[in-house]
């Protein structure tokens, strides 16, 4: 994902083990295409939480991210308006996303990044 507009979405959760295979069908398969249909939707990238380990101050630290959710998608936005648009609204609620696994979700978070 190389992003070249100012602003990023980013939504991201846990799901529930028995729902992890259809989360990820269902998300790859048919929510991220329906949203980048979106007017205003540039691209579209998932990514899932991993252990992290880094050189700080001279120091190897690994960092703990707790309580933070393991699913991630970040979505490309030409504006924040996007995120409120009909498009937008119709297209998160089409497909098996809404009755599906929507239910089966939690630690769910929301961010609007802007590039500086």
């Amino acid at each position: 994902m190389s992003i070249t507009s100012r602003y990023v979405f980013s939504a991201a959760m846990d799901v529930t083990p028995e729902r992890e295979r259809l989360f990820h069908e269902v998300y790859d398969q048919e929510h991220v295409p329906i949203i980048l249909k979106v007017p205003g939707v540039i691209s579209a990238a998932r990514f899932e939480l991993t252990p992290l380990t880094m050189i700080i101050g001279g120091e190897r630290k690994t960092m703990v991210a707790e309580g933070a959710p393991r699913f991630h998608a970040l979505y490309e936005l030409e504006s924040p308006e996007v995120l409120v648009s009909a498009p937008w609204a119709k297209a998160v609620d089409q497909g098996r996303w809404p009755g599906e696994v929507r239910p089966y979700t939690s630690n769910r978070r929301h961010l609007l990044l802007r590039k500086m």
